[in-house]
């Protein structure tokens, strides 16, 4: 493991594509301190997918640093169809119809890929393209389509986006293709599954039902990128294993201006409901071109640490940039940066555990023994992730050692704030866990004999009355007792 993942909190989630994929580059990000891979089922061929998870399988083993998988679903993102390259610039007050039938465009109407959702346009709601750059109204529809009248004008060029801030869309959540892209992802083992343009809670359990007739255990990052996801946070929340702040088409169905705004708040829900948050688009957007980034791109990425964002994402910046190794470090030293004056600047907050009591006692529990003893370190036995996740959330100013039993678990315990993913078995005994706690301390240069550390047991793992359990102990032996 990259002894950088022992000094930092701040969790890196790096897309993979033609600029990344060979097992050098991997390598190379890897030891940049990458913990988690993107694949972008918006780009990229089947088979393309498959060998960059076997690299990075190769490589996370070689290497022995656990890296989790998330599957990034299309989801129904509208896109012009073909648009004649010939196409002269709209210009505003110049008219443009969407047409109801997938067929190419011109100077006057354009087709979309999903035709089925201009019933759902009012006449006076807004269309933008291209990320807002052609801005255009509805002035009326009919069975051909929508007419609009163009108020910011702009090229035309083939598939590029189309947002309806102002429309509620009846469209399902997941496309046949989503649902052939999930189906892909649970049989090769990916840890998280990212669901695109999520609009209320309904989105989240489509999803969830598809994963669990498939007997998954994926778990679902819904991105908040549309209007009605930030109307709908609190369910949405509620009904997702994590979020995802995709700024991007969130920049576009939002006024730009209060996005930030967004960014803080959506983050601090995620911390008050003990969920991991990601923040996403254009952290370093210049690295795909320039070796270093510009002083707003480090002073964005600083501020998304400090508002307790459990990890950063880069996309372009990996996936085609020049530079995704060094884009990578220059996450990696921002973050060390930063987490060195952030410790207690968050506010103390109940965090909560989805309806369980007791996950959440311990963890508050352990953060407050740890901080008063001044331990060395904690150390949690996990079975599914909770007591780690949750204890995520406190941001120790101490290594937080998280112990599963399944390689799995393991990598799925790579997002999570603060958290070193180990993988050791669980011994029945008591007396035998300390032993093993001593030995994973030492010879990770986590503690020495002689030190205090808090051991923690989630409710599974409790021995006694399947209850959480709170040890303090003192280190013993050496890294080969």
């Amino acid at each position: 493991m990259s002894d950088a993942r022992q000094r930092t909190g701040t969790k890196i989630v790096a897309t993979l594509g033609p600029a990344s994929c060979s097992e050098t580059v991997v390598e190379q990000l890897l030891h940049a301190g990458a913990d988690v891979v993107r694949l972008n089922f918006s780009h990229g061929q089947r088979q393309d997918h498959e060998q960059v998870v076997r690299t990075v399988r190769a490589v996370s083993k070689r290497l022995d640093h656990p890296v989790a998988f998330m599957g990034d679903l299309c989801g129904p993102k509208i896109r012009l169809l073909e648009v004649d390259a010939a196409t002269p610039p709209l210009k505003p007050g110049q008219q443009l119809r969407i047409q109801s039938q997938p067929e190419d465009g011109g100077p006057s109407s354009v087709g979309i890929n999903h035709p089925e959702i201009i019933p759902d346009v009012e006449v006076g709601q807004r269309v933008l393209i291209d990320d807002g750059a052609i801005r255009l109204h509805v002035v009326s529809k009919d069975a051909a389509g929508l007419l609009c009248e163009c108020d910011v004008g702009g090229r035309l060029s083939s598939r590029k986006g189309l947002n309806l801030p102002d429309t509620d869309l009846r469209r399902p959540a997941l496309t046949d293709k989503d649902r052939e892209d999930v189906a892909w992802a649970v049989e090769r083992g990916l840890e998280y599954i990212a669901l695109s343009f999520v609009r209320r809670a309904e989105d989240v359990a489509e999803l969830r039902r598809q994963l669990g007739a498939l007997q998954a255990d994926c778990l679902i990052l819904s991105k908040i990128e549309t209007r009605h996801a930030v109307e709908n946070l609190a369910e949405i929340i509620d009904a997702s294993d994590g979020i995802l702040v995709a700024r991007g088409d969130l920049g576009v169905e939002v006024d730009v201006a209060i996005v930030p705004r967004l960014q803080k708040e959506i983050t601090e829900h995620c911390r008050r409901a003990g969920k991991p948050a990601i923040i996403a688009t254009q952290m370093l957007q210049s690295m795909v071109e320039s070796p270093t980034p510009t002083r707003a791109e480090v002073n964005d990425v600083a501020n998304a640490i400090f508002d307790g964002a459990d990890a950063v994402l880069l996309s372009a910046e990996t996936a085609v940039g020049k530079h995704p190794a060094a884009a990578v470090r220059m996450l990696e030293r921002i973050a060390l940066e930063t987490e060195c004056c952030d410790q207690g600047r968050l506010s103390a907050v109940e965090i909560g555990g989805g309806g369980s009591k007791i996950a959440p006692a311990v963890a508050r529990s352990l953060c407050s023994i740890a901080n008063e003893i001044e331990a060395k370190a904690v150390v949690v036995w996990t079975e599914r992730g909770t007591l780690a996740r949750l204890l995520s959330k406190h941001r120790l100013d101490r290594p937080v050692l998280a112990l599963a039993r399944t390689p799995e678990i393991r990598r799925r315990l790579s997002l999570y704030y603060g958290v070193v993913p180990l993988q050791a078995a669980r011994p029945a005994q008591l007396d035998d866990r300390m032993v093993l706690a001593d030995r994973v301390l030492i010879e990770g240069g986590y503690a020495s004999a002689g030190d205090t550390v808090v051991l923690g047991f989630g409710p599974q793992t409790a021995a006694l009355g399947n209850t959480g359990s709170i040890i303090i102990h003192t280190v013993e032996g050496s890294s080969t007792a």
